[in-house]
């Protein structure tokens, strides 16, 4: 039957609302199957990208290189944690390497129980505690001596501390620069416990000589594929789950709470609890990364703590597309590939650090949107070229004076 509707008493039929219901559900539709098409191919550049990565110690035997990479690796798992929360919720988290340092010196207690005997002092105590007159081991310690509490601590405790930052931040409705000052200040706190406690986190030396990871009778050495290849596997890991929170309903939430957090608020949602929640998985990752690094680099320092990383990793994210998680990946790998390639080359010795500096610079000049957002850019362009679907004929039915229907076609 056709549309119909009531003016001043009478019943009027309006074809034309039918016709214009039908056409609104074709772009619907229409809309729905570019988004799903967009989402495959973006599921298919993700897995392009990790094969690609898994792929290097297949042609690449040098073991200086390949832990060489696997640290740029885990330099773009660190971006992508901070992509999660500051691309996709709004959160300029300047104190990001705090939950990575978080996660790297919980790899490393863990490691340096595992010391060969001849490394450690009495009853096998950690030599930096031995040096500190310590008789014994604290019981903060202890817990370290199992593998599985050691690597559930590196990725649980940076997600506990940033909910607790999180829950004082977003539940006092703290934004913008504040939010983002807040965490710089917590880094600084935790660096500075870090580096005064010398007695039990070997102060400005950080925690050295660590024994090497094993788990189900695999060892990790640093500088074999093994370690690459857990770098690359729990890289690539990350990197789809991180795309399936965004993808979810809670992802949609927290990118409307990016765009209009006082709309998605008069909606009902709790704002901060999202908030929360997404900066905690962020934190998580970035204590995964930290792990890592311990791994690949063999030691624990509180420069991973540091004012400079937590600066690095955003400058990373500006480059590679803040909102764009591969981009990120990939703007941290491009820059730190550029800049170990640099400070390495006699010609640039001196001045890698200006060239840097300029690259960024125009970076943000000629692509604000980072490299991810410049593709992007292209392919709209490309696909508003494409010509339209056809869209099928609209059917609808026209009432005539004695009572029945004639099928007509607009």
């Amino acid at each position: 039957m056709p549309e119909q509707i009531q003016e001043k008493g009478i019943a009027v039929f309006r074809p034309e609302l039918r016709e214009n219901k039908e056409l609104e559900r074709f772009r619907v539709s229409v809309k729905n199957g570019n988004a799903l098409a967009r989402t495959k191919t973006e599921i298919a550049l993700y897995a392009a990208v990790c094969l690609a990565i898994l792929l290097v110690p297949v042609f690449l035997q040098d073991a200086f290189l390949l832990n060489k990479y696997a640290r740029y690796l885990v330099f773009g798992m660190l971006a992508v944690s901070l992509s999660l929360s500051w691309g996709y919720a709004g959160i300029l988290n300047l104190g990001q390497a705090m939950t990575f340092g978080i996660g790297s010196y919980c790899m490393a207690m863990m490691l340096k129980l595992k010391t060969v005997p001849v490394h450690t002092g009495a009853d096998g105590l950690p030599d930096f505690m031995v040096w500190n007159n310590v008789t014994e081991l604290p019981w903060f310690w202890t817990p370290f001596y199992s593998p599985l509490f050691g690597v559930l601590a590196g990725i649980l405790l940076p997600a506990c501390v940033a909910a607790l930052l999180g829950w004082f931040v977003f539940k006092g409705r703290v934004t913008g620069v504040y939010a983002a000052i807040i965490t710089l200040a917590a880094m600084v706190v935790v660096q500075l416990v870090i580096i005064d406690q010398q007695a039990f986190t070997g102060g400005f030396n950080g925690i050295t000589d660590l024994g090497q990871f094993d788990i189900a009778g695999i060892t990790f050495d640093a500088y074999g594929s093994s370690s690459y290849y857990l770098v690359a596997i729990c890289l690539t890991v990350t990197l789809f789950l991180a795309l399936a929170i965004t993808k979810s309903k809670t992802g949609l939430i927290v990118q409307a709470i990016r765009d209009e957090e006082d709309r998605v608020r008069f909606f009902g949602y709790d704002v901060a609890l999202y908030k929360i929640f997404i900066f905690s998985v962020s934190a998580a990752i970035a204590g995964l990364a930290g792990m890592l690094y311990t791994i690949v680099m063999e030691f624990a320092s509180p420069t991973f703590l540091g004012v400079p990383l937590s600066l690095s990793v955003v400058i990373w994210v500006a480059v590679g597309g803040r909102q764009s998680l591969l981009g990120a990946m990939l703007g941290a790998l491009i820059v730190t590939g550029v800049q170990g390639a640099l400070s390495e080359s006699e010609t640039f010795l001196d001045t890698w650090t200006l060239i840097m500096g300029l690259l960024f610079v125009l970076v943000v000049l000629f692509l604000p949107q980072g490299i991810a957002g410049a593709f992007a850019s292209l392919a709209r362009r490309f696909e508003r070229q494409r010509p339209a679907p056809a869209r099928k004929p609209v059917q609808h039915t026209e009432p005539v004076p004695n009572g029945r229907e004639i099928e007509s076609t607009r």
